[in-house]
């Protein structure tokens, strides 16, 4: 008996559910992967994440190679190659992990009248559609669904599956297309794709006696500091699987010697959980792809500037931490997270911009860019979404520059204008002398830009708009 196992976010061998059904239903299990058109010519399609999404394969191709079997692909509607595929190999089961994105559900609806699909959880620790609340509702706010989803049990370390040492050969004379080379993965990428790296680094962030994730409260929103995982590119294509990551931030709770080192490993959690929420959102909500969640906060009147958007897509806002941030993202499509949250909220309280401009153009350029995951946090910066944070919540970008970078090291990284800037002025570079600009070589308005809002004055004016 033949099964496929078609692979989708879960680039990875270990603790595949998908893979593991497969294999328990079947002598001979093919391997395949569809490059599907209508997402890699998407608008809001990333080359970066293409370019990690195809090293992945790269590497997964490799890792089954190595045990006797390799990875099948084809190019076109997933429905048809799907049906090609399993007329040519007479299988007779298809297996696939599920995923809660509206054009996924839909695909997998089409594809499972016609062929016989069998969809697995393993894209979140747990079942992203069956935490419910007692009557069945789902939950809306993230403490009770984080309580509800912590209550639940998961796998000990020595419970998670291993593929085996030998898989079943793709039959023999299976055409395959070349994984695509273009695009490439630039160098200044620093995430190397493939499962054997995000293990790696799970493993160095989370094992031991003084490892990182131990220290995660403290060091987790200083942006001049490496204090966070930076799996999120890892999760984003199933290269490491969710419940490893959250049991073993579980065993770092377990193993932990004080109470400040289990809170550290208990917020990394609830980080994970948080990822789990939105997309239990997105399932039960899909909508929220397209409006706010919270229906009385739509219809916001937004300013709109095209100008001050492209300033801040270049990062050229005369606002430090946000064009660091800016420029961090459209370099190596990864940027911290308090960087994201300040960026979000300076282009939607301060530009007035509407929130989907920004959620758009993140897609386009993250890594880890997910739809659940990016608009959960866009809608709750903005403070029009499920659990949001008050719409009245306004980030000044001096004060979060100031109190996360405080000696300007993330700042000078990436804007390089203001690498010879005295510390006093790092926050603040428009309030410098000009016998200091001239002294640090950097002349506002010249080499790098006057604010292009005033803060307060852009606080009052959103505020304004959201009450209305």
């Amino acid at each position: 008996m033949i099964a496929i196992w078609w692979v989708r976010r879960d680039l990875r061998l270990n603790d595949n559910e998908a893979l593991r059904a497969a294999l328990e239903h079947s002598t001979d299990v093919v391997p395949v992967f569809v490059l599907d058109p209508t997402l890699l010519a998407a608008s809001d399609i990333s080359a970066k994440r293409v370019a990690f999404l195809f090293g992945g394969l790269r590497a997964l191709d490799a890792d089954l190679r190595a045990r006797g079997s390799r990875l099948i692909v084809r190019r076109g509607d997933p429905a048809a190659e799907l049906a090609r595929l399993a007329a040519e190999t007479g299988a007779e089961a298809l297996y696939a992990e599920a995923d809660p994105w509206p054009y996924g559900r839909q695909r997998d609806a089409a594809i499972a009248a016609q062929l016989p699909l069998r969809l697995l959880s393993g894209l979140t620790a747990q079942p992203f559609d069956l935490i419910l609340k007692a009557d069945d509702a789902p939950y809306m706010v993230f403490t009770p669904f984080s309580r509800a989803w912590k209550a639940l049990p998961l796998p000990t370390p020595a419970q998670f599956w291993a593929p085996p040492e030998r898989l079943p050969a793709a039959p023999d004379g299976l055409p395959s297309l070349p994984i695509p080379d273009e695009p490439a993965l630039s160098s200044t990428v620093p995430f190397p794709p493939g499962e054997a790296e995000a293990l790696r680094r799970l493993r160095a962030f989370a094992g031991g006696a003084t490892a990182p994730i131990l220290d995660y409260d403290n060091a987790r929103n200083r942006m001049d500091l490496d204090g966070t995982s930076q799996l999120s590119p890892y999760l984003r294509f199933g290269m490491v699987a969710a419940r490893r990551a959250a049991v073993a931030a579980l065993h770092a709770m377990a193993v932990a010697d004080n109470a400040t080192a289990r809170k550290g490993a208990e917020i990394w959690l609830n980080e994970l959980i948080w990822r789990e929420f939105y997309m239990m959102v997105l399932y039960h909500h899909p909508d929220v792809l397209e409006h706010e969640f919270q229906a009385n906060l739509r219809g916001i009147t937004w300013h709109n500037d095209e100008a001050e958007f492209a300033a801040w897509c270049a990062g050229r806002t005369g606002y430090p931490v946000v064009d660091a941030a800016m420029r961090q993202l459209v370099t190596t499509g990864w940027v911290h997270n308090r960087a994201r949250m300040i960026v979000a909220s300076f282009l939607v309280k301060d530009l007035l911009v509407d929130w989907r401009w920004g959620e758009r153009f993140f897609m386009q350029h993250l890594l880890d860019g997910d739809p659940a995951a990016n608009n959960g946090g866009w809608q709750w910066t903005s403070g029009v979404g499920t659990d949001a944070a008050p719409y009245f919540r306004v980030f000044n970008p001096t004060l979060q520059g100031a109190k996360f970078d405080p000696n300007g090291a993330y700042i000078r990284r990436w804007v390089p204008e203001l690498i010879d800037v005295p510390a006093k002025f790092i926050h603040e570079p428009w309030r410098m002398p000009q016998e200091v600009q001239r002294g640090s070589g950097c002349i506002i308005g010249r080499d790098y830009p006057v604010p292009i809002v005033d803060h307060a004055l852009a606080r009052e004016r959103v505020l304004a708009v959201y009450k209305r």
